[in-house]
């Protein structure tokens, strides 16, 4: 049977439902009717036609829309669940109003993966850190290590990255340090160097370039390894170490 944006107004005034709907949001109505479902779930002016449709869908595959077929949900949000119910989810740990449809998204591929997403289901989490937790989970790794609301999802992608290459991860697994000093230390730990001369907190993303570019030249980094010198005061007392050491290289070295 064709339905009529004409059909769906009549219908309307039938069942005494009020209100102004714009085109859109009468297409739906019109198909709803179209496809025999429940279309009084959605006739509502408080419901986009974006949010409209979502419902549609999912009384068109008989789920239970009750779960979503609420004003305060977005229709990215609904999406998100309607997808989640498809696939036979248990969608209750993530159709909460608190949660964004980002992070509705990354606990929904998390179980989509059959991970634990109770690990990371928690609102005060972003989008981004959820997404390192799960790739985490996903790759078999121990996220406990960074699942921890006090880094950034990029200081969790340099943990998690650390993890990946088998590093010990604990020297630098610390909040204060930043996702650019971590990469220094892991750049490090990856050439087995002893880097507990420039694991300092305080030691700016240069400084420790500096100082590890000097580990990896094999002059004594003590020399320069203060928080006292910029990295520019590092960097020229190095080359004169790597002369001293051997007169014949080139100063520096292009990374």
């Amino acid at each position: 049977m064709n339905v009529t944006i004409e059909d769906a107004k009549k219908w309307l005034i039938k069942n005494k439902i009020e209100g102004e709907f714009d085109y859109d949001q009468m297409y739906e109505i019109s198909c709803g009717l179209e496809k025999g479902v429940d279309v009084l779930i959605y006739a509502n002016q408080e419901f986009d036609s974006w949010a409209m449709n979502e419902i549609r869908q999912g009384l068109e595959k008989g789920l239970d829309v009750s779960i979503y077929a609420n004003q305060e949900f977005g229709y990215e949000d609904m999406e998100q669940i309607r997808k989640g119910l498809e696939n036979g989810f248990d969608i209750s740990s993530y159709a909460h109003q608190e949660f964004c449809y980002e992070q509705m998204q990354q606990i929904r591929w998390g179980l989509e993966k059959g991970v634990d997403v109770l690990i990371y289901a928690n609102i005060n989490y972003n989008p981004m850190q959820m997404k390192e937790i799960r790739k985490g989970l996903e790759q078999g790794l121990d996220v406990y290590s960074y699942a921890n609301q006090e880094f950034g999802s990029s200081e969790m992608s340099m943990i998690r990255k650390g993890l990946e290459k088998g590093l010990d991860v604990s020297i630098y697994a610390n909040p204060k340090y930043k996702w650019f000093q971590m990469e220094q230390i892991i750049k490090g730990l990856e050439k087995g160097f002893n880097i507990s001369s420039y694991v300092n907190q305080g030691l700016c993303c240069e400084q420790l370039k500096e100082i590890r570019l000097g580990l990896k030249k094999g002059v004594d980094v003590t020399v320069y390894g203060n928080i006292k010198y910029s990295p520019l005061e590092m960097m020229k007392i190095r080359f004169g170490l790597e002369e001293k050491k051997n007169p014949k290289k080139e100063k520096g070295e292009i990374i």
